[in-house]
């Protein structure tokens, strides 16, 4: 038995393909972002001769870490990192305009510094920008281990694949779901245990536009859950808390749950009980 069982596990680890060590790629997310913004950073660099190392030093980090998966890459590692960093400018804008969202959309932030050192919603982001270039290349694994990390830092889940237009603003963030076909267009706030996600998991969906797509200028409240590929949230609208959506909804609209709240005088009830 315990021959079989040792054979037909070697079998299983020579027909994996090798992939390089979830902690370098994690370590790398964690050099890009204090690469691209030095507020994570614990040192001080005082010159561009030191930028440029930094730069050199995190793109060859990426050469070895996609190096190790070459097999399976739709094209050679180096010609991959390129892209990658070609694209790190304006994935830099992006972000510098996600964390001004973020600034202007919350009155308790004190400063953009703040939501880029503290904020989940801003991490996440960071996160999904980078994993999502990846995606685009079609890169297996990579960009899902990127955003399953911030995942598990943020409790906030957007696939790789989603959408997401400028100026976007997570507030709070905890417990918000958005699937793999999600399209998000500009200015878009959303907050807590918000779902963007499909109207059912058939497998044989998964090459559809399964998920909602939400209009420049949208504000979804928490516990809202939006759902389907064909549902389209129209621009500048709202939706209220707890909101369970299925359908399209036209821009300039303001959707809201009307829930029976009853409120009775404690001791009223209990003089009447006796």
């Amino acid at each position: 038995m315990k021959k079989q069982f040792i054979k037909s596990l070697f079998e299983y680890h020579r027909n994996t393909p090798p992939m390089p060590y979830r902690s370098s790629i994690c370590e790398l997310i964690e050099r890009m972002r204090e690469f691209l913004f030095p507020q994570f950073s614990e040192h001080c660099i005082v010159n561009e001769t030191q930028i440029a190392a930094q730069y050199e030093l995190i793109y060859s980090q990426a050469i070895d870490i996609l190096s190790g998966m070459e097999m399976d890459l739709p094209k050679p590692a180096k010609e991959i990192a390129d892209e990658l960093f070609d694209a790190l400018p304006g994935i830099h804008e992006m972000l510098k305009k996600d964390a001004e969202a973020i600034f202007s959309g919350d009155p308790a932030s004190t400063s953009v510094d703040q939501v880029i050192r503290t904020y989940p919603g801003f991490r996440a982001i960071f996160s999904h920008r980078i994993a999502h270039e990846l995606y685009r290349m079609k890169l297996p694994l990579l960009p899902r281990i990127i955003s399953e990390n911030a995942h598990s830092h943020t409790g906030i889940d957007i696939h790789p694949g989603a959408e997401i237009g400028e100026h976007f603003c997570i507030d709070h963030g905890t417990g918000i779901v958005i699937g793999e076909t999600t399209k998000i267009g500009k200015n878009v706030k959303i907050y807590q245990g918000v779902t963007l996600g499909a109207l059912s998991v058939d497998k044989s969906m998964a090459e559809t536009k399964r998920h909602p797509t939400l209009e420049d200028h949208v504000v979804v409240y928490a516990g809202a859950t939006i759902l389907g590929g064909d549902t389209v949230i129209g621009e500048d609208s709202v939706i209220g808390g707890n909101v369970w959506l299925t359908n399209s909804v036209e821009k300039h609209s303001i959707v809201y749950h009307r829930p029976q709240i009853v409120m009775k005088n404690k001791k009223e009830l209990m003089s009447k009980s006796s």
